[in-house]
């Protein structure tokens, strides 16, 4: 009896020490990262039986690269093609994304490829129907259709790029986001932390890594697997300067929180790396007004009119007309510091303006307060054009003479362009002469990197010798060496939600293998590469005697101006007030309302910004400092 009584005694002891879900789980996935790849994993999740997903965002808000661009997509065999009389196959869209990624030795893998192209038409017609129909869809100038040729990038053989507006145009960039998003919030077993950044993987007895810790020390663990969804390197220009030779110089266009990190937190329990040199751009970043380091696109294409491109010796580098974009995209990355500048005179603008094609001119750098005239500069003769623009002006000089005498004689110069012609890219023909001549600044953008971990077909993450990581998945940017060295039209928002989908359904239905010896990879990436450049400069010297009183500044903001309103009393900051804004909603609330409240706290204007609404935080705190500025004795 005493021998039956101790066993039961150990069974109960064993009973309890079970935690309440199987295997110690929080959850049966956790995700970290809540862009496209994050959102589209978590409600195919449930779709496969998941009864609690949690999703750690360490912003404040879903969407991230998302919340940077209006989202075009793409796929073979859509709704809209059949509703449009389109006939697409899955094996041409294959053969294109293979055809436009492998320029300049770019790898594509065709087993990825292959798995994305048959889900995303399936996957589109999915968020047609749960929301995205209701969206505004951009038609073809010539044919009036929904399926477009999109001309940004590499063309497809048929039109399969779709371009949809959001409904909310307030809260949403991009009508992929709001369809996920609108989907994530009417399910009861999906939860979002937000403000919660990961900052360590966690391997448990059987070798399986099911646990993630964030930044406070708070650890989640799931049961079927983690979801490593937070986007590529875009914005961490260290890290693009390890692999190209200019990768410091380029503009970051996508999400400010597309650092890289979780690279380096996957290498940790092993993780292999692959394509990370494959960092495409746009040659045609406007630098932002208040952060040298970002940017958004806003071409000129005054090319397209006469215009020519030099590089910061003043020297032509490339045909300024090529058809294929990544001609130019990468003879722009090979010049000193990336930058161009696009130069032109009022006639080529006049025939660019007649052909309807100035619509970035006209949105961005014709008259001051605009987004870009900041990096407008003009003069009356070239010699003094060249000075405004630090080039030299001999080489400047030189440079149009030969482009004027090779437009006179009308055969195709030493870069290849022609004259006399007529297309898409070569809309009139003018030397560059007049009465004034201008010249625009943009550098190389960096919207998307297709480096990141190596994953398998089912987004398992792979170690450096080619075996699964139990229990780890990646999806989205942060999987490398999928699309080769470019990524084409409509995928970098379609292969993220597909293949967060994919993932989702494989740790779902499979078991995590045991047994595995998790240890970190041979290569890590320098932790260097990855810390803040933290300034400890004050804005404004508070030691001054400030007259009590209210005072308004108004400072350049995201799409407009921001008016900003300090009131002093005893000599204090009583209140920061933002009186009006034309910030992005969804990326810009939390700044908006934590921001003042933490000077006012403060009695200072320097204070820690927000990860992922830096730029609005910043116009916030340089506004108040103009305020400052005035209440000063």
């Amino acid at each position: 009896m005493k021998k039956f009584l101790a066993m039961l005694l150990c069974v109960i002891m064993m009973v309890t020490m079970v935690p309440a879900m199987a295997e110690g789980a929080d959850a049966d996935i956790v995700i970290i990262g809540a862009g496209g790849a994050g959102l589209s994993a978590a409600i195919e999740a449930v779709n496969n039986g998941a009864q609690k997903v949690i999703i750690l965002e360490m912003t404040g808000v879903t969407g991230g690269a998302l919340n940077f661009t209006s989202g075009s997509m793409s796929a073979a065999g859509t709704i809209i093609q059949k509703e449009e009389g389109i006939e697409d196959t899955v094996e041409s869209y294959i053969a294109d994304i293979i055809n436009n990624g492998d320029d300049f030795g770019g790898q594509p893998n065709e087993e990825l490829i292959t798995v994305y192209a048959n889900k995303a038409a399936s996957t589109f017609d999915w968020l047609y129907e749960n929301g995205m129909k209701e969206a505004t869809f951009s038609r073809d100038r010539a044919t009036g259709l929904r399926s477009q040729f999109a001309p940004e990038h590499a063309l497809y053989s048929i039109a399969r790029t779709y371009k949809a507006s959001p409904v909310d145009a307030t809260r949403y960039k991009s009508a992929a986001h709001e369809a996920l998003d609108k989907l994530v919030a009417a399910n009861d077993k999906i939860e979002i932390v937000f403000n919660a950044k990961a900052t360590e993987l966690k391997a448990n007895e059987k070798g399986q890594v099911l646990t993630v810790v964030t930044e406070d020390g708070t650890a989640y663990t799931a049961k079927n697997g983690i979801i490593v969804c937070t986007g590529g390197y875009s914005s961490n220009s260290k890290l693009m300067g390890q692999y190209t030779e200019y990768g410091e110089y380029y503009l970051a266009g996508g999400a400010p929180g597309s650092d890289g990190n979780a690279l380096l937190m996957m290498q940790k329990v092993g993780a292999g790396l692959t394509a990370m040199d494959a960092i495409p751009t746009f040659p045609m970043g406007l630098v932002d007004k208040t952060d040298a380091t970002r940017g958004s696109i806003a071409s000129t294409y005054t090319w397209k009119a006469g215009g020519i491109v030099v590089n910061q010796n003043g020297e032509r580098f490339c045909n300024e007309t090529e058809a294929n974009p990544a001609i130019r995209e990468v003879a722009l990355e090979l010049q000193p510091g990336a930058v161009q500048y696009d130069i032109y005179t009022d006639k080529i603008y006049a025939d660019l303006d007649a052909t309807g094609q100035s619509f970035f001119m006209k949105a961005y750098f014709l008259q001051e307060g605009m987004k870009g005239f900041h990096v407008v500069e003009s003069a009356a003769t070239i010699e003094e054009l060249a000075a405004k623009i630090n080039v030299p002006a001999e080489n400047l000089v030189k440079t149009i003479e030969e482009y004027n005498a090779a437009v006179e004689k009308g055969e195709p110069d030493q870069f290849g362009r022609e004259f006399n012609v007529k297309n898409t890219y070569n809309l009139a023909t003018n030397k560059i002469e007049g009465d004034k001549y201008y010249a625009i600044r943009l550098h190389a953008l960096c919207v998307m990197t297709l480096g990141g971990v190596t994953a398998n077909a089912n987004m398992q993450v792979l170690d450096e010798a080619g075996n699964v990581i139990p229990g780890l998945y990646a999806a989205g940017e942060v999987v490398g060496g999928i699309w080769g060295k470019f990524v084409s039209g409509g995928t970098g928002v379609m292969g993220p939600i597909v293949f967060g989908q994919v993932a989702a359904a494989h740790a779902m239905q499979n078991t995590p293998a045991e047994g595995y010896t998790v240890k970190a990879s041979a290569n890590l990436l320098d932790e260097a590469l990855f810390a803040k450049e933290v300034s400890t400069e004050k804005l404004f010297d508070m030691s001054q005697t400030l007259t009590d009183g209210e005072y308004t500044a108004t400072v350049d903001g995201q799409n407009g101006l921001m008016e900003v309103k300090v009131v002093i009393a005893d000599g204090k900051i009583a209140d920061v007030v933002v009186v009006s804004n034309n910030e992005t909603p969804t990326i810009a609330a939390a700044a908006l309302e934590q921001i003042p409240a933490a000077i006012k706290a403060a009695n200072d204007p320097t204070v820690d910004t927000l990860t992922g609404a830096t730029l609005t935080c910043n116009r916030i705190m340089n506004a108040v400092v103009e305020c400052l500025k005035q209440a000063v004795k």
